[in-house]
C-alpha cells in the first residue's frame, strides 16, 4: 500500500551526518591561508551548526526521556515489521536489553502474529483510525504473557512507523478467572442470555438446576419442550412473560420471582427465585445482554405450602378486625370457610353471613370484648355463596398488653363436619353398616315425623339410583361392589353437606330426604350436585369404571302426604329419569304415574307372553331388487294380547330390554324360526335362509353359540340356513367374548350380519377385525335417497366400505321404484321393503314364493 499516513508525533533527525559537517567546518576554520571574509563565514556556519547540534540533541534528549517514562511497553515498528525502538518499560517487560531487540522483526516478541500481520495495521491506520488487537508476547526466557496492543501513526526519523503500546493484561486475566471460578463454585445458577434469548454462558449450578446432561447444551435443554414454566398460581407463562425477557425490554432489573419448573420427563416440580439484571455495552442506553441469578426455594415453598396445608387440613383461619376504620382481614382458610366469592371486607358483611340468632350472638360478644375485653367463643352458623351451610367456631380477644386496643384479634375453625357428625349421631343405632348412612327403617321414621311438623312438612324426598353398578358387582365381585357403595355414598354425602338426611335405601339405591320451605330450588340444586360428584370415575382393584346416578324427584305435599307415596312417587321419576338415557334428574309429574301405570301392567303381561303363547312371527321377504325373486327371509315378531291388545315391536321391544326378558323371548324368535324354516323345507320350499335379529343383552346374557347349535339340531338344519342380525352395539360390548362368539357361529356356518349399519356406534374397527358376513342399509337412511344429498352420501359410504371389505349387502325399507333403481346403480342387489312385501305369515310367504318361482323362467 502505498500510503503515508500523516506524522501524528516528529522526533530529531540523525546527528550522525549534522556531526560530521560540523567537524569539517571546525578544521576549516582552522587553516592559517584563509581569506577574513570566507574564515568570518565558516565560522559562523559553524556557530549555527553548533546551535543546531545542540538544539537537536537536547530535543532527543526530551524524546528519550518521554519515550522511557511510559509505564506501558512502547516500541517503534517499521512499514516491514522492524522493530526501530523500545523504551525502558518495554525491556522490562519482554526482559530483553534494547540491543537485543532493536532492529529484529517484531515476531522476537510475539511469535504468534499471522503472516502478513502489518497489512490490517496500516489498513486501519490509512483510514485515519487506531488499530486495536489482544495477543501474548514473548519473554527472553520464553513465557507469555497477554497483551492488548493499541497501533497509532508515527513519524520516526523522516519515516512513516506505527507506535505500538501493549498493555499488560495479567492482572485483567487473573481477575477474570478469578470471576469465573466463583461463578462456578457459588450454588446459585447464573445464566446470561443475549438479545434473542441465546444462552451465552451458564454456570455448574444453572447446569445441575435445569437437569442438562453431557453432550446437550442448556440451549437444547430449554427447548425441547422439557420444561413447563408456571407461576405461583400455576399459570404457564409464555416467553415474554420471562423476568429475562421483561428485564431486556424495559432495561430494568427484575427481582426474585418464584417459578416453578415442571420437568415433564422426570415428572418433578422445582421452584426457582429468579432474578433478572440487564447488562449495557460501554456508551449504549439498551440492554445487550440480561444475566439471570437463580436458586432452589423448592424446601421454602414445601413448608410455607406445608403450613398453609396444615391450616387447611385443620380447617383453622384467623382473622382480625381494626374497630376503628372497621376493616376486616381474613386469611384464606377463613374465606374457604365463609365460602364467598367476594369476602366481606367489614363486621357487618361478616355478620351478614350468619343466621339471624346467630347474627345476634356475634354482635353481642364483639360488642363485649371492645368494651371490658371479654374474650369470645362461638359456635356460629351460616349460609355460603352455593347455598351450603357451614358451622365455624369464632375464638377472638383484643390484642395483648393494650385494653383499649382497637384492633380485634382471632381465629375461624370449620366445625361443619363435627356438627354434621353430632346430627348423625341421634340416629346411628339406626344406620345402615356398610356406608355409615341412615338405614330403610331409620329414614322412614324421620320422614314421617317431619311430615307430620307442620313447621318441617315442606320437604323433598331424591331417590338415587346407581347406573352400571350391576357391572362392577358382576366383574369384580361383591366386596368391590360394597367398597363402591361406600364410596358412592361418601361422594353423595360431600354433595349434600348438612343440608339434607340420607340413607340407604336398598341395594345400590339411596334417599335424600332435604327441607324446601326456606329454599324452592334446594332439591334440584341438590341432584346437580350429586350428579357433579359423580363425574370423576371410580377405581376398584386397579380398574377404572364410570358410575353415574339417576334420579328422580318428589315433593310434599303435592305428591303424596305420607312416606310411602313420597317415596314411591320420586321411585316413578327416577326410572322415568334412567329411561331418558341415565345420569340424569327427573321432577314426579302426573303424566309419570300414568306412564308408569301402564308400563308396569306392559312389563306383567309381557312377562307371561310366551308362557301364554301370545307371540307369532311374520317373515319379510328379501328379494332379488333385479328380478324380485324371494331369496331369504327376516323373522319378526308380533305380540298380540289379550288386555292389551295387538302390541308393535317398537312398543314392547325396549322394556323387555329394559327388564332382561328379551333373553327369553330372544330364544323363543330363534326356536321358532328355525322350526318354521324346517317345515318349509319338508313341504319343498327351499327358502335359502331366514335372518333373526339378537339383541345385544342376548348375546351378553347367555352362551348364544351353544343356543343356536341347540335350535340348529333340534330342527335338523344347516347353519347356512340362519342368519343373525346384530345392533353395532353388540361390536364394542366385550371384544375378547366377541370374536370367540362369532368365531363359533361362523365355524357352524351361522351367516353374520350387522343390522341397521351406520346409526349406532359405527364401530370400524371390530367390523375390520369380526368374522362377519354383510352389512344391513338401514332403512333411515334409504329413504331419503335419491332427493336427499345426506342419505346418499351415507348410502354410497356404507356400500363402498361393504365393498372394500367383501361383505354384501342388504338393503331394508325400500318403498319406491326410485330407490330400488338407486340401489341397483349403487350395486346393491339384495333388499327387502313395503315395495315387494310387508311381513308376511308362513303361509303368505310360502304362497308368495311359490308364484314368483312359477313366474321365473
Amino acid at each position: 500500500m502505498k500510503h503515508r499516513p500523516p506524522a501524528e508525533v516528529a522526533v530529531p533527525a540523525s546527528t550522525t551526518d549534522a556531526a560530521a559537517t560540523l567537524a569539517a567546518l571546525e578544521h576549516a576554520c582552522e587553516a592559517p591561508d584563509l581569506p577574513a571574509n570566507l574564515r568570518s563565514l565558516l565560522e559562523r556556519s559553524r556557530d549555527v551548526l553548533r546551535a543546531t547540534a545542540a538544539a537537536s540533541e537536547a530535543e532527543r534528549q526530551r524524546y528519550r526521556a518521554l519515550f522511557d517514562t511510559i509505564p506501558d511497553p512502547v516500541s517503534v515498528i517499521a512499514w516491514d515489521g522492524t522493530v526501530l525502538d523500545l523504551n525502558q518499560a518495554g525491556m522490562a517487560a519482554y526482559r530483553r536489553p534494547r540491543d537485543d531487540v532493536v532492529g529484529q522483526p517484531i515476531e522476537v516478541l510475539n511469535p504468534d502474529l499471522p503472516k502478513d500481520h502489518m497489512r490490517p495495521v496500516w489498513d486501519a491506520l490509512s483510514r485515519g483510525e487506531n488499530f486495536k488487537i489482544e495477543v501474548s508476547n514473548m519473554r527472553a526466557d520464553g513465557t507469555r504473557f497477554p497483551v492488548e496492543v493499541h497501533s497509532t501513526n508515527f513519524d520516526y526519523e523522516g519515516q512513516p512507523c506505527v507506535l505500538a503500546v501493549a498493555r499488560d493484561l495479567s492482572e485483567r486475566a487473573e481477575a477474570e478467572l478469578r470471576y469465573r471460578e466463583l461463578m462456578e463454585i457459588v450454588d446459585r445458577g447464573i445464566m446470561v442470555r443475549d438479545l434473542d434469548g441465546r444462552v451465552l454462558y451458564a454456570n455448574a449450578a444453572a447446569l445441575r438446576l435445569l437437569d442438562v446432561e453431557g453432550g446437550v447444551t442448556l440451549d437444547q435443554v430449554l427447548r425441547d419442550g422439557r420444561w413447563l414454566v408456571v407461576d405461583e398460581n400455576g399459570h404457564v407463562l409464555r416467553e415474554d412473560e420471562f423476568p429475562w425477557f421483561q428485564a431486556m425490554r424495559t432495561g430494568r432489573m427484575v427481582g426474585s420471582t418464584v417459578l416453578g419448573y415442571y420437568n415433564q420427563r422426570l415428572r418433578q416440580l422445582t421452584w426457582l427465585s429468579v432474578t433478572a439484571v440487564p447488562q449495557f455495552a460501554a456508551g449504549s442506553d439498551k440492554p445487550t445482554q440480561v444475566l439471570s441469578l437463580f436458586s432452589d426455594v423448592t424446601a421454602l415453598k414445601r413448608n410455607s405450602n406445608l403450613f398453609g396445608r396444615v391450616q387447611g387440613l385443620a380447617h383453622i383461619g384467623g382473622w382480625e378486625w381494626d374497630t376503628g376504620r372497621d376493616s376486616l382481614y381474613l386469611t384464606d382458610e377463613s374465606q374457604r370457610i365463609l365460602g364467598h366469592r367476594s369476602p366481606p371486607e367489614t363486621i357487618e358483611a361478616l355478620l351478614g353471613c350468619l343466621r339471624e340468632g346467630d347474627r345476634r350472638l356475634l354482635r353481642v360478644a364483639l360488642d363485649e370484648a371492645i368494651a371490658i375485653g371479654r374474650h369470645i367463643d362461638l359456635e356460629l352458623q351460616g349460609t355460603r355463596d352455593d347455598g351450603h351451610a357451614f358451622w365455624a367456631r369464632v375464638i377472638g380477644e383484643a390484642e395483648a398488653g393494650d385494653p383499649l386496643s382497637s384492633r380485634l384479634t382471632g381465629t375461624l375453625q370449620d366445625i361443619t363436619q363435627r356438627k354434621q357428625s353430632e346430627e348423625t349421631l341421634r340416629v346411628q343405632a339406626r344406620s345402615d353398616p356398610l356406608t355409615g348412612l341412615l338405614n330403610r327403617d331409620a329414614l322412614l321414621g324421620e320422614l314421617d315425623a317431619r311430615l307430620d311438623d307442620p313447621t318441617q312438612s315442606s320437604l323433598a324426598v331424591l331417590y338415587i339410583d346407581l347406573d352400571r353398578f350391576k357391572v362392577v358387582n358382576d366383574v369384580l365381585g361383591h366386596a368391590a361392589g360394597d367398597r363402591l357403595l361406600a364410596s358412592a355414598a361418601r361422594r353423595i354425602q360431600r354433595a349434600i353437606g348438612s343440608e339434607g338426611l340420607i340413607a340407604r335405601f336398598g341395594g345400590d339405591e339411596f334417599l335424600v330426604v332435604c327441607h324446601t320451605g326456606d329454599d324452592p330450588a334446594r332439591p334440584q340444586r341438590l341432584a346437580d350436585a350429586i350428579l357433579e360428584v359423580f363425574g370423576d370415575s371410580f377405581r376398584m382393584d386397579g380398574e377404572e369404571f364410570s358410575i353415574t346416578a339417576s334420579i328422580g324427584v318428589a315433593q310434599a305435599p303435592a305428591d303424596g302426604e305420607r312416606s310411602q307415596t313420597l317415596i314411591q312417587s320420586a321411585d316413578v321419576a327416577m326410572y322415568d329419569s334412567k329411561r331418558r338415557g341415565r345420569n340424569g334428574w327427573q321432577v314426579f309429574t302426573q303424566e309419570l304415574a300414568e306412564q308408569q301405570l301402564h308400563r308396569l301392567q306392559l312389563e306383567n303381561q309381557l312377562r307371561h307372553a310366551i308362557s301364554n303363547d301370545e307371540f307369532h312371527l311374520v317373515y319379510q321377504p328379501q328379494v332379488d331388487l333385479r328380478s324380485g325373486a324371494p331369496v331369504a327371509a327376516e323373522a319378526l315378531i308380533r305380540w298380540r294380547n289379550r288386555s292389551l291388545g295387538e302390541m308393535r315391536p317398537d312398543h314392547f321391544i325396549g322394556h323387555a330390554e329394559t327388564t332382561g326378558d328379551i333373553v327369553g323371548i330372544g330364544g323363543w324368535v330363534l326356536l321358532e324360526a328355525c322350526r318354521q324354516v324346517r317345515q318349509w323345507r319338508d313341504r319343498g320350499l327351499q327358502l335359502d335362509r331366514v335372518a333373526v335379529n339378537v339383541s345385544y343383552r342376548q348375546f351378553l346374557g347367555e352362551d348364544l353359540a351353544s343356543s343356536v347349535r341347540a335350535a340348529l339340531a333340534e330342527s335338523q338344519l344347516p347353519g347356512s340356513a340362519l342368519e343373525l342380525e346384530f345392533t353395532e352395539r353388540v361390536l364394542i360390548e366385550d371384544v375378547p367374548d366377541t370374536l370367540r362368539t362369532f368365531a363359533e357361529l361362523r365355524d357352524m356356518g351361522v351367516m353374520l350380519t350387522i343390522d341397521d349399519f351406520g346409526e349406532g356406534y359405527s364401530a370400524l374397527n371390530y367390523l375390520r377385525r369380526l368374522p362377519i358376513h354383510g352389512l344391513k342399509l338401514s332403512q333411515l337412511f334409504v329413504q331419503g335417497v335419491p332427493d336427499n344429498h345426506s342419505d346418499v352420501a351415507v348410502c354410497q359410504a356404507v356400500v363402498g366400505i361393504a365393498r372394500s371389505l367383501g361383505l354384501g349387502m342388504v338393503a331394508e325399507g325400500v318403498e319406491t321404484q326410485r330407490q330400488r333403481d338407486f340401489l341397483l346403480d349403487l350395486g346393491v342387489t339384495i333388499g327387502q321393503g313395503f315395495l315387494f312385501a310387508p311381513g308376511l305369515l308362513p303361509a303368505e310367504l310360502e304362497q308368495r314364493y311359490r308364484r314368483a318361482a312359477t313366474i321365473t323362467p
